[in-house]
């Protein structure tokens, strides 16, 4: 495509947006059922954790399920129970709302738990819950650093559970076309692939006062692994998002789903080689310790992963007359003879590079995944999962490779550019389209600096890095009675 440094992914996005506008729109295929014989007595149990935030997407999605029943909403926080009840007043059978998650664990009536909690305790949580017995449903990422999905996923086998993570664009039956597209060798090989975030993030403010606790709230179990400190910002919850100690910053946040459907393009089911990112916590100063802008590359010996993460304002352009489309998430996957981008979760369009649409595919919905995982739950097979733990281990482990780069990165000037893959011209052209959209919102570094992270070099077999400092931040310290359990 013969486009300018600013508009070639807005390009690549106008044109898969007016591709799908224009072809016949596929009906959202149903919920896969899991057990067409499956009556009253075989309906599994299950009980969500963490009812703020995604969980409110799991409380509603276990809850419409004929073979399911949701029987628990456990959160710390005590205030979520009374907005769950005018939502189930006339349920024949209420959920029970449990403020413990060790309360649940302990019980022999619950088969499934399906956790929504901070990223702290994903891992912490989901091994407790295979431990005890039952098989999980755990949000993206999985993990919380690069050590705990390798974890997870020991635990996982050696236990014969069933740990799928909630990327739903798995289930999604356009996106799963999309890919057996990608893989059919008709763009050619595809070598390069390119995560996109473009989401507007404001600040979180800044204060020097711990946040404020909502009435009830068990701060201790809030805390789980992390640090028994309340942190400095203006609201306890969503904002962990941007915290080192609780979250992963967007690229860690939304970018699992991104980075998910890019490694599943380029087949990948290992650890790259090189890793590095670019990046910061630009244009607002905070109490996030987090970048809300990064570009991120991976490099494998025959292919790469371009992570493009945007927090600030997009100053979108128009492209070729056409305002260009729906700018928000999304993947592009770069064959030799075209490419295929995705704007969403559930549909893409293919074109050869003289811009001839070659496909498109659309359908699905979220359900698909929570229902896959219940035929897994029947099966006893890992393998029947579209997003098995070691899957999700995978895909949220780019996330944390490119948060340990950053962290352990070097204030730089406009210009710095990583030497990974340096003269791809897709890189260049990210690097110059991020510098130009740091100048758009006015980007002082004098204020909020940029950094560019040291270069990580890593062995696929260990998951270890080359230097001790990076393999120091694949790991953490847990609080005495939250550690995590190793096999």
């Amino acid at each position: 495509m013969q486009v300018s440094r600013r508009d070639f992914v807005e390009t690549a996005f106008a044109m898969a947006a007016a591709a799908l506008a224009a072809a016949p729109q596929a009906a959202c295929a149903a919920a896969e059922p899991a057990s067409p014989q499956a009556g009253p007595n075989d309906r599994l149990r299950v009980a969500v954790i963490g009812a703020n935030g995604r969980g409110g997407e799991h409380i509603g999605q276990w809850a419409g399920m004929s073979d399911a029943e949701l029987a628990v909403i456990c959160d710390c926080d005590p205030g979520v129970a009374g907005r769950y009840e005018e939502k189930f007043k006339d349920a024949p059978r209420k959920p029970e709302y449990v403020q413990d998650i060790r309360r649940v664990l302990d019980r022999k009536d619950i088969d499934v738990v399906s956790i929504a909690t901070p990223n702290h305790w994903h891992a912490l949580m989901s091994i407790w819950a295979m431990q005890a017995g039952k098989d999980v449903y755990v949000e993206k990422p999985c993990s919380h650093t690069v050590e705990e999905g390798r974890v997870m996923t020991q635990w996982a086998r050696k236990l014969g559970r069933m740990c799928q993570m909630g990327a739903q664009s798995r289930g999604m039956t356009g996106m799963r076309d999309t890919i057996d597209f990608v893989k059919s060798g008709k763009i050619g090989p595809v070598k390069v692939a390119h995560a996109l975030c473009y989401k507007r993030r404001p600040s979180i403010g800044l204060v020097d006062t711990p946040a404020p606790l909502p009435p009830g709230l068990d701060f201790d179990l809030w805390a789980g692994p992390a640090p028994d400190i309340v942190p400095h910002r203006q609201r306890l919850h969503y904002d962990w998002h941007w915290n080192r100690l609780t979250g992963n910053g967007d690229l860690g946040n939304q970018n699992p789903h991104e980075l998910d459907k890019a490694r599943w393009g380029l087949g990948k089911q290992e650890f790259p080689k090189r890793v590095v990112s670019l990046g910061g916590r630009l244009g607002y100063v905070d109490n996030g310790d987090v970048a809300n802008s990064q570009v991120t590359l991976f490099q494998w010996d025959d292919a790469l992963l371009i992570s493009d993460v945007r927090g600030l304002e997009m100053k979108t352009p128009v492209t070729h007359g056409t305002a260009a489309g729906p700018l928000g998430v999304g993947n592009i996957w770069w064959g030799t003879e075209g490419y295929v981008v995705s704007t969403n979760y559930q549909s893409g369009a293919a074109f050869d590079y003289a811009g001839q649409p070659l496909g498109t595919w659309s359908g699905g919905s979220s359900r698909d995944h929570f229902a896959n995982l219940v035929k897994a739950i029947r099966s006893r097979k890992h393998e029947d999962l579209y997003l098995d733990v070691e899957d999700g281990h995978l895909s949220s482990a780019l996330a944390h490779l490119g948060n340990v780069s950053w962290h352990l990165g070097e204030k730089v000037p406009f210009g710095a550019r990583p030497t990974i893959a340096a003269h791809d011209h897709r890189v260049i052209l990210t690097l110059d389209s991020f510098e130009d959209h740091l100048h758009d919102n006015a980007v002082d570094l004098a204020v909020t600096p940029l950094h560019l992270g040291r270069e990580l070099t890593i062995d696929p077999k260990t998951e270890k890095a080359s230097d001790d400092a990076a393999n120091r931040l694949f790991t953490k310290d847990y609080r005495k009675g939250y550690e995590l359990p190793r096999v």
